[in-house]
């Protein structure tokens, strides 16, 4: 598609095209930096790099509900052994994209590696089901838990109403846009301070269940293999529901542009992010266990409240301030990565052009950021958010497995591709072939919700040919595209 040459201002001068055409030359390329012109500051260290992905996989999930697993695995030892399991399945998707993030050395995460690997048309409808259904709605879904937290210490002794949660929330929202369109530095330094207070809230769970170990109180893990026979559907989709509550180890990725030494500082990254998550996954498991039954965690509506409510007394009211804060670091490590899928997208020419402007003096694709508010706003105060997460989900799996699979075509198609770091090929086989499995799975034990999903994904295709392919749009059509 034949784009027009960017003008070098627009509107009062607040922001800069990077490039003609529209495109930034990656950071790495080695060309000289044009006078005039701006780009993303390689700004992501690896100790930001650590606390993106920590930051981002931590959210309300496993202080609210681990009961997922414990439901269709039927036993506290098999819901154990899936966390386990799972935190490794994950640390073997995040070699992969490491493995990507070292070789393509672009922003834009899943967006940019379908892209590489096969062409235009399925980048674009990655893309397309990001930017309309799936960012908005878990953003709002995040957002929803940061919002209803926040108000839980002044709530006590009643309901929460709604209208309060969703005002909080939609402050919440404002806040981490602002934040992100502001500066990438305060919006890093405070992702590093979120990671902190989330491995502090860990910890608080964490010790006080090692206490209760040496006290002896092992009960509920006597027998543990005891309980309800997981069913051959169940062991799936408890693995479904732990790779969910590991999702986020690849945001790291949708930034590489901004990462300091990326070949080095991604596999770190990674590596140590990873490694960190699945054994205080495991470890917050064990510790609930210690206190809490099977029977009662089932029961529980948030699991880590009841467990600061038995053992800590008054102080169990810093664990609502904890969650909503594990919430508002995903919010804003989400919000920071995903916007650079949508600035490299439009780089690329599949969003309109103004997405790849950059702020000439923050240095930040502000443009990118703030096109989720206004649909993050519909989402939350109209949208059956939990609905449209449920239609969509299986597309972040089948995505996830192509661009892995993608990893396993470019071995072969591009044997002579620089990569500083490789793994093996069974890591990235075991892994496409476990996430395609999901896929699968989904559409068996849920056609009708995943039907709709799969019907929404598929309306990027003519989306494609609409707004990239027709090249004989009508004026007024171009302008409204930026082009």
């Amino acid at each position: 598609m034949s784009r027009k040459a960017a003008v070098p201002t627009v509107s009062n001068g607040s922001y800069l095209q990077g490039q003609a055409n529209g495109r930034l030359s990656s950071m790495d390329s080695g060309q000289p930096a044009q006078e005039g012109k701006v780009v993303l500051k390689k700004k992501v260290t690896l100790l930001r790099g650590i606390s993106i992905i920590i930051g981002t996989i931590i959210g309300a999930g496993i202080f609210i509900s681990p009961k997922g697993i414990l439901k269709n695995t039927g036993s506290v030892g098999m819901s154990l052994i899936v966390w386990t399991a799972c935190g490794i399945l994950s640390l073997f998707g995040a070699l992969c994209y490491a493995e990507l993030g070292t070789c393509i050395k672009k922003s834009g995460g899943h967006y940019t590696y379908i892209l590489e690997a096969f062409g235009p048309l399925p980048a674009f409808v990655r893309v397309w089901v990001e930017l309309l259904i799936i960012r908005p709605a878990a953003t709002a879904v995040i957002s929803l838990a940061f919002g209803r937290y926040i108000l839980e210490p002044f709530f006590m002794q009643c309901e929460i109403p709604e209208l309060a949660i969703k005002l909080i929330t939609a402050v919440g929202i404002t806040l981490v846009m602002v934040l992100n369109s502001t500066s990438v530095s305060w919006s890093a330094r405070i992702q590093m301070f979120l990671t902190f207070c989330k491995l502090v809230a860990i910890l608080i769970i964490i010790v006080p269940g090692v206490i209760q170990l040496i006290k002896g109180e092992t009960q509920h893990f006597k027998n543990a293999f005891a309980g309800n026979d997981a069913s051959v559907m169940g062991l799936p989709l408890a693995f479904y529901s732990g790779m969910y509550a590991y999702s986020g180890w690849f945001y790291l990725n949708f930034v590489t542009e901004e990462v300091e030494n990326p070949e080095k500082n991604i596999p770190l990254a990674i590596c140590i992010s990873m490694i960190i998550v699945t054994v205080g996954y495991v470890l917050t498991n064990v510790a609930y266990f210690t206190t809490i039954s099977a029977g009662d965690l089932l029961l529980s509506k948030a699991v880590a409240v009841t467990f600061a409510e038995r053992l800590m007394g008054n102080f169990s009211l810093a664990v609502p301030v904890f969650v909503a804060l594990s919430c508002f670091g995903s919010m804003n490590g989400g919000i920071f990565a995903v916007s650079r899928m949508f600035f490299v997208a439009s780089r690329e020419g599949h969003l309109p052009e103004i997405l790849s402007m950059i702020h000439v003096r923050k240095h930040t694709p502000l443009p990118a950021v703030i096109v989720l508010h206004p649909l993050t706003m519909i989402m939350l105060f109209n949208g059956d958010l939990y609905s449209l997460l449920n239609f969509l989900s299986f597309a972040r799996w089948l995505f996830i497995g192509l661009v892995v699979a993608g990893l396993i075509y470019l071995r072969y198609k591009r044997p002579d591709m620089p990569r500083p770091f490789k793994v093996p090929i069974f890591i990235p086989a075991l892994f496409s072939f476990t996430c395609l499995f999901m896929v699968a799975l989904s559409l068996y034990s849920d056609p009708v919700n995943t039907g709709i999903g799969f019907a929404i994904t598929l309306t990027g295709i003519p989306a494609y040919y609409l707004f990239i392919v027709w090249d004989k749009k009508p004026k007024w059509f171009r302008k409204l595209l930026g082009k």
